[in-house]
């Protein structure tokens, strides 16, 4: 598990800490103008990056979860506090990954142009539920790194 976890964490870092950044950007930048001087620039290098980690987070989490023997038991019938919080964490990374999608493609066809009502709801939206559920994915990867 060595190799797996240290890049797991370092991607870990990158996909929370990408994701405070560019909130607190959010938040910091009220003026459209700003926005649009701003967003267009770093996003898609954000999405990029954000990108390359959450594929370096999934290859490593199933190469930790196969190493260690979990993969069967995460689809059967067993339950104790390792495993309910894991297939917890998983769920919830599901969430992101839909959630994820949803916000990337919506920001990369409407690049340098104005999103409709539906589609700013649905950007925001996705955007502030990744960042809320990485707090929680955060949350039951302590829990996990306390029980073990």
């Amino acid at each position: 598990m060595g190799w797996a976890i240290h890049l797991h964490l370092v991607a870990a870092i990158a996909w929370i800490g990408g994701a405070f950044f560019m909130f607190l950007l959010g938040v910091s930048l009220r003026k459209k103008e700003d926005q649009d001087a701003v967003y267009p620039r770093i996003g898609p290098i954000y999405g990029y990056f954000e990108t390359a980690a959450l594929i370096i987070l999934l290859i490593t989490g199933y190469t930790m979860i196969s190493n260690n023997g979990l993969l069967d038991i995460l689809f059967s019938n067993l339950s104790n506090e390792v495993i309910d919080s894991l297939r917890i964490k998983l769920y919830l990374v599901g969430v992101i990954i839909v959630l994820t999608v949803i916000h990337m493609t919506i920001s990369m066809i409407r690049l340098n142009k104005e999103k409709t009502p539906l589609e700013k709801f649905f950007s925001r939206g996705s955007s502030m539920g990744i960042f809320f559920l990485n707090l929680v994915v955060l949350h039951y990867a302590m829990v996990l790194r306390d029980i073990l």
